[in-house]
């Protein structure tokens, strides 16, 4: 049992990230119940619809499980209520500064993950009083950091910068890499893209399929005049390319972006207008497979990569 292990009372380090579109109770129950920790991703979900899915998670579980919180969320007071009132034990918050909402969560007796992309906000987020940082690398889906720190230079960084229990994120979806997370100072995972291609996550399956033939290379960090964000080869992402390459102002990239391509391309499965978001490593895998697979394969090949490590000298 790691300090991670301790904190959320799980089996084992490896956190299932709390990816909009994806991540709702089915996914966040199977990874609990396979002995890691589920987040439920509020990001896209309305109150009511968090509630819902709080619920379910809750009956389909009695292990701990929490919810990811971007801290840009339009209706923040009330995200942060119904945590309170539903007695969620566990919040990872992202996307914004966690001082103006950790003390409130720790009041209520809620453990706090902050999720950062360089060790300058880890310091920030230990001040803050977070009990965990996520370091998440440039190899991420979803939104980036400004700065497009891998992960291998990230957290040993992050380690020197803050005594904290230390989770790492971006590329990571084998065992082999908890491994090298680990000999780099992590003490847990953080694993979004592989979770959001198993049969429990909520995306489409449109979104799943075309993720799951990715080569390498297939994937770039676009839209950094707004958020950086890592999107998949489309038509709309060729057009925000052109747009880009051509100098277009952040007005002009945001009237393209519009509302909700997000939905539309990974929840929805419009793969020509839709906004499509998954991490570099989605080129490793090519089979749609469940929750308790995709743990047994991440500890089996962990094992494995230990002992091969254990029988090499230097």
């Amino acid at each position: 049992m790691n300090r991670i292990c301790n904190l959320f009372d799980i089996k084992y380090p490896i956190i299932q990230g709390g990816m909009v579109w994806c991540s709702g109770w089915k996914l966040a129950s199977a990874v609990s119940n396979a002995g890691g920790l589920g987040l439920l991703g509020a990001g896209s979900m309305h109150p009511e619809i968090l509630l819902e899915h709080i619920r379910k998670c809750r009956a389909a579980t009695d292990k701990p499980f929490g919810v990811n919180i971007p801290l840009m969320y339009p209706e923040i007071e009330k995200v942060m209520d119904l945590i309170v009132s539903e007695k969620v034990k566990i919040v990872f918050t992202s996307a914004g500064s966690p001082k103006k909402w950790t003390g409130f969560l720790k009041n209520h007796g809620i453990k706090v993950a902050h999720v950062v992309s360089s060790s300058q906000f880890a310091v920030k987020s230990e001040k803050a009083g977070v009990d965990a940082i996520v370091a998440e690398g440039f190899e991420a889906g979803g939104h980036n950091g400004h700065e497009e720190t891998t992960t291998l230079c990230l957290i040993p960084a992050v380690r020197r910068a803050t005594t904290l229990p230390l989770i790492a994120a971006g590329g990571i979806g084998t065992g082999e890499a908890i491994l090298a997370a680990e000999a780099l100072g992590a003490e847990g995972v953080q694993i979004g893209t592989r979770f959001a291609l198993t049969k429990e996550s909520s995306a489409h399956k449109n979104f799943k399929q075309l993720c799951l033939h990715l080569e390498e290379g297939d994937t770039k960090l676009l839209l950094k005049k707004l958020s950086p964000t890592r999107l998949v080869k489309s038509e709309f992402r060729t057009a925000v390319e052109t747009m880009e390459n051509n100098g277009a102002s952040t007005e002009e990239l945001q009237q393209l972006l519009g509302k909700g391509r997000t939905k539309q391309g990974i929840f929805e499965g419009n793969l020509k207008e839709g906004q499509l978001e998954i991490g570099q490593i989605a080129s490793l895998f090519h089979k749609e497979e469940t929750v308790d697979e995709v743990m047994t394969d991440l500890i089996r090949s962990y094992l494995t990569a230990l002992e091969k490590i254990k029988r090499i000298s230097i």
